[in-house]
């Protein structure tokens, strides 16, 4: 029986109820591009909504994120994953949940009790130590040396700066053939975690105050990629059962070993299987160079490069193979898989028709944009990928045959903006409402994060940004406001931008995780629609925010900035129309 039948019999047995699937694509949310996680689609509940299944529930939940796509080629790295979730809605708490998934782990799976360790919360100024986590946990036969207190970074779980949030207990395997070491190193890799609780017990306010919530949640995630290979003894998860089908058809398509070519056959497979679940889903998404579309036509595309280097005849009908494997495993828990089948193999076969139509042209662009060149520009190299579909990678293979050098920073910035533009589409979904990406909307755009800043500091610190739009002429900058500036507000807020602009300050970028930035104060404008990992970019220290660029490298290039008009733009918002001149 697999893990996530053995998993959902186990929570039944213990009064929960088995909740279906949420689709890959969000219903009702514009917000977010996929499911990103199994608690996701609750959210509603685990923050007092009643659920129509009760206070007990559990579930299998597909889930994509592509926010590490680049690490899809290593041992762990999934773009599509399947989490298994059991929540407890203001019903059991610790004890019952600590409980629950050591006896699944210990005599359901029978891992042994040695190869476990833990962590929960240390505690801090705010929030004592979890001493009823640890508590639980020894009496279940963890030891004291196989137990860790971590901080919040580590143990505390909150989704933005304020809401509810609460101390979590991650649980460790022991993935070796080494001896187990007698005390337990967090920091130490062969200790992989493969559960996560988290015990919702107080609520965070605007003023940083902590309270107890009369409701208490508990929300578990264990990935069932990550049980498996660890229920199965293997340290490659696609050497796992999950894996090992589709791993063999594409030794059989290609002729080739797994061993030695594992990076593009890791590659292959799990972006055909995360393409055949976006195709099957019920949102019916096709490949196009926007939101959901965009990720789809990567990925074939990305899979098509890997095939070819593989020797793969990517005329073949290799896809369709791969794909009803896929099909055929998953469609028993995902009755859309079959039911959307003729679809999936469509959408791979028209996106690999047009890719090798546009691949067979780009090789011709390649040979001529090189042939008396000995390097390649980063405009050039998006330029290969914009309109002939060829990825950086693709790009720097081909000139590293020639010894020719790439200006792959110079892609990046180019790829950057494009992809912004990408995911925000017609209805702008993501920040920056860039129209194209010259050197004027640059600057505009670097614009609005001073005037941002210049308007919490004149009109409100709660003013927030609300949208923009930004042409080569001109910076529209939308922001939470309840009356009409005053002209003295509008030539103070002038001011404190030239200033800045004056003040020649430096425009610096820094990637880190969206709690991360959240917890370092960032401003952001829509947290939930950004992806696990942001980029931040400081202007100085006056702007600290949320943001996928592009921005110039310091505000002495912008000119002078000048408030054109003032005006409602909708209720509580104001609109700003400005020019740097």
């Amino acid at each position: 029986m697999s893990i996530k039948d053995l998993y959902i019999d186990y929570f039944k047995s213990k009064g929960h109820k088995q909740i279906p699937s949420a689709p890959v694509v969000p219903e009702n949310d514009p917000s977010v591009l996929f499911n990103t996680a199994g608690m996701q689609p609750l959210i509603p509940y685990l923050i007092g909504q009643d659920h129509p299944y009760g206070k007990r529930l559990c579930d299998y939940q597909k889930c994509i994120r592509t926010n590490d796509l680049d690490e899809v080629g290593d041992k762990t790295h999934h773009t599509f994953f399947e989490m298994l979730g059991n929540w407890s809605l203001g019903d059991y708490f610790k004890e019952e949940s600590i409980n629950y998934s050591f006896e699944f782990l210990t005599k359901v799976l029978n891992i042994p009790v040695e190869k476990l360790a833990v962590t929960v919360f240390a505690g801090d100024n705010d929030i004592p130590r979890d001493e009823v986590s640890a508590g639980v946990w020894k009496s279940l036969g963890i030891s004291e040396k196989r137990l860790a207190y971590l901080e919040k970074e580590d143990n505390f779980w909150i989704a933005g700066e304020v809401g509810p949030c609460g101390p979590d207990t991650e649980i460790f395997y022991f993935r070796s053939n080494d001896s187990i070491p007698e005390v337990f190193d967090p920091n130490d890799d062969r200790w992989v975690e493969i559960w996560n609780n988290v015990f919702m017990e107080f609520y965070k306010d605007e003023s940083g105050k902590y309270s107890e919530l009369p409701k208490k949640n508990v929300d578990t995630g264990m990935g069932f990629e990550r049980i498996t290979a660890v229920i199965e003894g293997v340290d490659d998860n696609y050497k796992s059962s999950i894996w090992k089908d589709v791993i063999n058809e594409i030794e059989s398509i290609s002729g080739l070993k797994y061993e030695g070519n594992e990076v593009s056959m890791r590659i292959i497979a799990d972006h055909i299987r995360t393409a055949v679940f976006i195709s099957a889903d019920n949102s019916m998404i096709k490949p196009s160079n926007t939101d959901q579309g965009y990720i789809l036509r990567r990925l074939i595309r990305r899979a098509i490069r890997h095939a070819r280097r593989l020797n793969i005849d990517i005329n073949s009908n290799w896809e369709e193979r791969l794909a009803l494997i896929i099909i055929n495993k998953y469609s028993s828990y995902y009755s859309e898989l079959d039911a959307n089948k003729d679809v999936v193999l469509e959408v791979l076969r028209l996106e690999k028709n047009k890719f090798n139509r546009t691949l067979e042209k780009g090789l011709k662009e390649f040979e001529k944009v090189t042939k008396n060149n000995r390097a390649i520009d980063g405009l050039t190299a998006f330029h290969l990928y914009d309109t002939y579909g060829f990825p950086i990678e693709l790009t720097c293979e081909l000139a590293d045959e020639l010894n020719l050098d790439v200006d792959v920073d110079g892609f990046k910035e180019k790829f950057k903006a494009h992809q912004e533009l990408s995911r925000a589409g017609s209805s702008q979904k993501f920040k920056g409402g860039l129209a194209s990406t010259g050197d004027m909307e640059v600057k505009y755009h670097t614009a609005t994060h001073l005037l941002n800043a210049a308007l919490k500091i004149v009109v409100s610190k709660d003013v927030h940004q609300k949208g923009s739009n930004i042409t080569s002429e001109r910076m529209r900058f939308d922001f939470s406001c309840d009356h009409k500036l005053t002209d003295e507000e509008k030539i103070k807020t002038e001011e404190l931008v030239n200033s800045w602009i004056n003040d020649g300050l430096n425009v610096t970028v820094k990637e880190m995780s969206k709690e991360d930035a959240v917890s370092s104060g960032a401003e952001c404008m829509f947290i939930e629609k950004y992806p696990d990992i942001v980029t931040v970019y400081s202007i100085g220290d006056v702007s600290h925010e949320l943001c996928g660029g592009p921005h110039v490298k310091n505000t002495s290039e912008l000119g002078y900035f000048k408030i054109i008009k003032e005006e409602a733009s909708s209720a509580g918002v104001r609109r700003i129309k400005a020019v740097l001149e």
